[in-house]
């Protein structure tokens, strides 16, 4: 790729909004979702409507990482905005449930290019020492995100209707479009090499099945069968793809790049990091509505200080990536992400909503430097032709990361509030829902808040303390990787 021909500003530019099209995506159907729910009639399948989207995006990131060293970032790029712009104006055409978990499904299989392949462009631009600047320039559409989602999704539901939160991504899609489009000038390339079609068959079977199994073991009742079933169709299906890419000439995911210590702990301390991530996302948020019985908007914003520390995070690594090794920058990044799970969980029951304002920017400083310290050091750990394939994978790793953890702490919580609730006499589940919302909250009795802020308390309490052991692990893991310089 030619950096002297490419509008180098105008692509990134473009970058940001694809970036920012795909992060108030999540956020924004989610507040739309009840409103869904009641036009569409699907409460049952309401779960899908998230989870479809997480199973396609998954099975697809590697694929899109291959191509895309194989044909080249801009056509891969245009494809997969493409797909996502056609999988939101058919999801916003839905009349019922199914349709829009089936034109969701399109959804997540065009999102699977974007991070990634975003990540690769500017791999492919910017010379190493200012990647990280540039990443967590990326990055703050994230932020920006978790702000401005909630805030315009309730303004397109209360002022047009839901299937705008849908359409509002054709615009904004087609102008990124346009961006690369317009303004990334790259070297066509004509790969000799054909697509490894049986590996990336098996790679799907195998990633799809996972992730079900994520998200049945994620369920209140657990289908055993299912989970069974679908963790062996995984697990012999990755057996199957191993094989299958070590007799091949040109392998989806090339098995050499597990034999570097640094690829592999890099990318596991990504995973982990970005389920502890999930569990300060997730859960915060719900500690301030159940506990502090503060407004959903509210709440919201005790976790956007780690959103905009992120970015401050993303230019402590730019400086720290120059000299020292990513094995010291990593354990640099977990003090601070430790201090924060800590303090999450060790904190009384009383804790004031300042408090969290701390702690979110602690944490989102430690995000910042060790998802970007994660992300360019892979890159710069393999050959130039596998750096698509080492940024998705690395993606994939989170992805991962994220959908297993969510599981994880849902069980926590679940068995933590049927154990709470069968020890409470006077109390039940159908309650626990009404205290998570502040609406509902109100229509319980002040004798009934006291115990069942306790048993919410204790759920929350077991999961901070799971997602602490998350961050241990990650230094232990941290260890075993070289203390070796950077090679910029």
């Amino acid at each position: 790729m030619s950096s002297r021909k490419t509008n180098v500003p105008l692509v990134t530019g473009a970058i940001f909004i694809a970036t920012f099209m795909s992060a108030i995506e999540g956020t924004i159907v989610s507040t739309a979702m009840p409103t869904i729910v009641g036009d569409l009639s699907g409460v049952a399948l309401m779960n899908w409507v998230f989870s479809i989207f997480l199973l396609t995006n998954a099975m697809a990131t590697p694929i899109y990482g291959k191509l895309s060293d194989m044909f080249g970032r801009k056509r891969l790029f245009l494809f997969g905005l493409g797909t996502f712009i056609v999988g939101s104006t058919l999801s916003g055409m839905s009349n019922s449930m199914t349709e829009l978990i089936i034109w969701r499904a399109v959804q997540g299989i065009g999102a699977g290019s974007i991070m990634p392949i975003s990540f690769t462009i500017i791999a492919d631009i910017y010379p190493f020492e200012k990647r990280a600047k540039v990443m967590g320039f990326n990055g703050s559409a994230w932020g920006i995100a978790s702000i401005v989602a909630p805030l315009l999704g309730g303004f397109i539901v209360d002022q047009m209707s839901w299937h705008w939160i849908f359409f509002i991504n054709i615009p904004v899609g087609l102008l990124a479009m346009a961006g690369i489009w317009i303004f990334l000038k790259e070297t066509p390339r004509k790969s000799t090499q054909t697509l490894d079609v049986l590996g990336s068959i098996w790679l799907s079977v195998a990633l799809l099945a996972l992730m079900f199994g994520f998200q049945v073991l994620g369920d209140a009742h657990i289908n055993w069968l299912s989970l069974i079933i679908s963790l062996g169709i995984s697990g012999l299906s990755f057996w199957v793809f191993i094989r299958q890419e070590g007799r091949v000439a040109n392998p989806i995911i090339p098995l050499k790049l597990f034999k570097i210590r640094t690829f592999v702990t890099q990318n596991l301390v990504a995973a982990l990091i970005s389920g502890f991530l999930m569990g300060f996302e997730v859960y915060l948020p719900t500690w301030t509505q159940g506990l502090l019985g503060l407004p959903a908007s509210l709440a919201g914003f005790a976790i956007t200080p780690s959103s905009l520390m992120w970015i401050v995070g993303s230019f402590i690594a730019g400086k720290l990536l120059l000299n020292r090794s990513p094995k010291q920058i990593i354990n640099f990044s977990l003090t601070f992400i430790l201090v924060g799970g800590i303090a999450m969980a060790l904190a009384p029951q009383s804790t004031p909503f300042w408090c969290f304002f701390v702690i979110a920017a602690i944490c989102g400083t430690g995000f910042g430097i060790t998802i970007t310290t994660t992300t360019v050091t892979v890159q710069n750990q393999v050959p130039k032709e596998d750096v698509g394939v080492a940024t998705s994978l690395n993606t994939l790793a989170r992805t991962l990361g994220q959908t297993l953890m969510i599981s994880v702490f849902g069980i926590i919580l679940n068995v933590q509030m049927a154990n709470g609730v069968a020890s409470h006499k006077g109390t039940d589940l159908a309650m626990m829902n009404r205290l998570i919302n502040p609406q509902t909250a109100k229509s319980l009795g002040k004798s009934l808040l006291k115990p069942l802020r306790q048993i919410l308390y204790g759920g929350l309490h077991w999961i901070f303390i799971v997602a602490l052991g998350l961050i241990i692990l990650s230094y232990l893991i941290n260890q075993m990787d070289r203390n070796q310089n950077p090679e910029t």
